[in-house]
């Protein structure tokens, strides 16, 4: 069991790593219609059609799922209704990695519509978990120490989320990929700030033990 603990933050820590520069190979890779700006990150990995952007959102999820496990092992002040909230956003990012998006300029399938339902999930479950846990990592003395850079974060996120809807409905989709790019780079750069805390917490419980251990 303690070997488990160990490894959910490495888990976590790699799958954001791996999601990361799959992405950006995703985004650098040609493509038939190369702007990524004009189109969402799920039209785009249909065009683009190497797979990165789905091997992005499906490491993401896994090194939330991780993330996750590593935050409750580790007791971290999050509260249920967060927890719930990070274990939605990272099913929905495997929903929108395993259920294409439809070819830009063709009538909306069933598919295409689950996809956009996901991917609504995704923007919009990890700002409202951002905002809620920032009082209470406040309060740890462990987690203090992120607290107020989750506290920015989960800012920009609720910015990107507006930003978002906006262009989406009265905006007729301009630039709807730079506004999804942004807010999805503010959710990683968040659930990352969590993981590399973890990860120091776990090194430091780790090296305490051994200290323990050498002394008793």
């Amino acid at each position: 069991m303690l070997a488990l603990k160990r490894l959910y933050p490495l888990v976590a820590c790699s799958g954001i790593a791996v999601a990361v520069g799959a992405m950006v190979v995703g985004q650098l890779a040609p493509a038939p219609h190369p702007d990524p700006l004009d189109l969402t990150i799920g039209e785009y990995a249909v065009l683009e059609g190497s797979g990165a952007t789905e091997l992005a959102m499906v490491s993401l999820a896994i090194a939330s799922l991780a993330l996750v496990a590593g935050l409750r092992a580790a007791k971290a002040p999050l509260g249920a209704t967060v927890e719930r909230l990070m274990l939605v956003w990272s099913g929905a990012l495997t929903v929108m990695a395993l259920v294409p998006a439809g070819t830009p300029g063709t009538m909306p399938g069933l598919a295409d519509q689950t996809h956009g339902y996901a991917s609504a999930v995704v923007f919009a479950a990890l700002p409202v978990a951002g905002a809620l846990m920032v009082a209470r990592l406040g309060e740890d003395e462990r987690w203090k120490a992120v607290a107020r850079p989750v506290e920015w974060l989960a800012l920009v996120c609720g910015f990107g989320l507006v930003a978002v809807t906006y262009v989406v409905f009265p905006g007729d989709r301009m630039l709807i990929g730079l506004a999804e790019r942004a807010l999805l780079a503010a959710e990683i750069a968040l659930v990352a700030v969590l993981a590399v805390r973890l990860a120091h917490l776990s090194r430091a419980r780790g090296a305490a033990r051994a200290s323990q251990a050498a002394l008793g």
